[in-house]
């Protein structure tokens, strides 16, 4: 593009560049809300695991609820394993961006943050994969401790 054009262009070049800025915010807020949640599955699997460890319970059901527990647990934690979330880095910005114009800065800068929202993109969908299998597998876990439980009584 010509300078000319890209100075055309600078108004839908600021409000693309916002709105990238503001899906990677969405983005990363998403993100910490799962790792959230993985939290209480993690802690209500070993809760509820505890909890069947200490009642006298049909042994094959039970076994079979501590498997699922586990299942839970570790997809929990697989949860927090996936690479953390990706954003800008100040000094490549600087390094980067410093000389160019406004306009060809904010083309590179709203391209940089559709870059890194794919990328993001991706590990947000294993996270939320991974909490999928752990809330299922504590599901599973729950419905076959509470027949554990009353089959022995």
């Amino acid at each position: 593009m010509t300078p000319a054009e890209l100075e055309a262009q600078k108004e839908t070049l600021e409000l693309l560049n916002t709105e990238a800025a503001s899906r990677l915010t969405r983005q990363s807020e998403s993100l910490a809300k799962i790792d959230t949640k993985a939290v209480f599955l993690i802690g209500f699997a070993a809760t509820a695991a505890q909890f069947l460890a200490t009642h006298k319970h049909h042994d094959v059901l039970a076994y079979c609820a501590f498997a699922a527990y586990a299942i839970s647990l570790l997809a929990g934690v697989q949860t927090f394993r996936v690479a953390e979330y990706k954003d800008l880095e100040p000094r490549h910005l600087v390094v980067s961006y410093a000389r160019l114009s406004r306009e060809l800065a904010l083309i590179r800068l709203a391209s940089s943050r559709a870059s890194l929202f794919e990328e993001n993109q991706r590990r947000h969908q294993k996270k939320a994969r991974y909490w999928s299998v752990s809330l299922g597998s504590l599901i599973v876990g729950l419905g076959l401790s509470t027949v554990a439980l009353l089959l022995h009584t």
